[in-house]
């Protein structure tokens, strides 16, 4: 399956400032009936046979942000403009999103980027940009997609 995310608007039917209780059926609509996984939780996340984690994070009843995890299959694709935010490399995945909006490393992680204008995050646990063998570092391990003001301060939780 294709994910194409669309800040602020979503990813999928999961819409930043739907329902809580619209934000977890959308949830559920994307597991894969014949595949549930053990490890879903109603709610929070599930996971698709592809490895794929899909998270959803509700406040004041509305969902505020949406988390994807990098699948451990291909089967599942997740894009930014046509950017597979997943499949490469992160450097070349900060570079295509630097033709697209300001993208800099985190300064509390440098091996994980913010795009502030889209309200997008990428995270990987160190930068591995020199061994593609090393999976962790070298591709971003998630994606994460956010309400306006998300960023702003602790009151927003």
């Amino acid at each position: 399956m294709h994910f194409e995310l669309a800040p602020p608007i979503g990813v999928g039917p999961l819409r930043i400032g739907m329902s809580r209780q619209a934000a977890n059926n959308a949830l559920d609509s994307l597991r894969e009936p014949t595949a549930i996984s053990p490890s879903d939780q109603a709610g929070q996340h599930i996971f698709r046979p592809s490895g794929l984690m899909i998270s959803i994070g509700c406040a004041r009843d509305q969902l505020e942000s949406v988390e994807l995890g990098r699948p451990s299959e291909p089967s599942d694709v997740v894009f930014f403009r046509g950017i597979d935010v997943f499949g490469l490399p992160a450097r070349e995945v900060a570079t295509r999103m630097s033709d697209v909006t300001a993208i800099a490393a985190d300064d509390e992680d440098p091996a994980s980027f913010v795009a502030p204008d889209l309200l997008l995050s990428f995270w990987r646990p160190f930068n591995g940009n020199d061994e593609p063998d090393d999976e962790q570092g070298y591709y971003f391990n998630s994606v994460l997609l956010a309400r306006p003001g998300y960023y702003d301060g602790p009151s927003h939780r």
